[in-house]
């Protein structure tokens, strides 16, 4: 029961969180590791608990979705997709020893990308159209990050597509949701044919992100931006010193 109401107060402030300023994954993954998940179970089990809260941010920037070319979408999509498999299957072939030794890292680096994303959008914004804009060799690496390791990868693909020249906020937003709900699915089929999810937790933090999502986000609105982003900033700092104490 506790394991439970952890799991369920977890998912619902990472649907919180997600819903107005990304950092869903601090909470979740952690929570999972706390309630005796193997590492990379939690990784693949965080990945597919948000999988309902990518798809409702898609389904809210439909319009926005569709004023893109749907050629240009669907190439996106089978991008990201060949990434996520790369990225998934080689969470599946990392035992719980390696990745664990990687996992403050990847919190350390997603925590920075969160906290400066701002800075990173408009640094790629400056450098617009210098990749290949809508490229497979920007596409797919990215891709594979988030099938790997799904923490910061909205703030990742808000400053690709900067980088591509795009510079319509909401498409921007709108083809983030779509892209990511593309890749968790893709992870989740092969997280759950790999024997990684754990579905109960996983049940379970999937109904706190959708509640979180939509009840935590009124809430959520009434604290100012800087503070909360302070705070998911100090959690995941907090959760990155936590897991190298574990480590060492």
């Amino acid at each position: 029961m506790t394991d439970t109401l952890l799991m369920l107060a977890a998912g619902f402030l990472g649907g919180m969180l997600n819903a107005v300023a990304g950092g869903g994954t601090f909470i979740t993954f952690p929570a999972l590791v706390a309630s005796g998940v193997p590492v990379v179970s939690a990784n693949a089990t965080s990945t597919v608990a948000a999988l309902p809260g990518y798809l409702s941010a898609a389904l809210g920037f439909r319009h926005e979705i569709a004023q893109i070319e749907r050629a240009l979408v669907l190439r996106l999509t089978f991008w990201t997709l060949t990434g996520g498999i790369v990225g998934s299957c080689l969470l599946l072939v990392s035992s719980n020893q390696a990745f664990a030794v990687l996992v403050p890292f990847l919190l350390l680096a997603a925590t920075s990308v969160f906290i400066w994303g701002a800075q990173v959008r408009e640094w790629a914004a400056q450098h617009r159209n210098a990749a290949a804009p809508f490229g497979a060799g920007t596409m797919v690496p990215v891709a594979i990050y988030g099938g790997y390791f799904n923490g910061g990868l909205g703030i990742v693909l808000l400053a690709l597509f900067a980088l591509w020249g795009m510079t319509q906020l909401n498409q921007m937003n709108g083809l983030k949701n779509w892209l990511s709900f593309a890749l968790s699915v893709i992870s989740f089929a092969i997280f759950a044919a790999g024997g990684q999810v754990a579905w109960w937790p996983a049940a379970v933090m999937s109904l706190g992100t959708v509640l979180g999502g939509y009840l935590g986000a009124p809430v959520a609105r009434r604290i100012p931006i800087p503070v909360l982003r302070a705070l998911i900033a100090a959690i995941g700092f907090g959760m990155t010193a936590l897991f190298l104490w574990r480590l060492f």
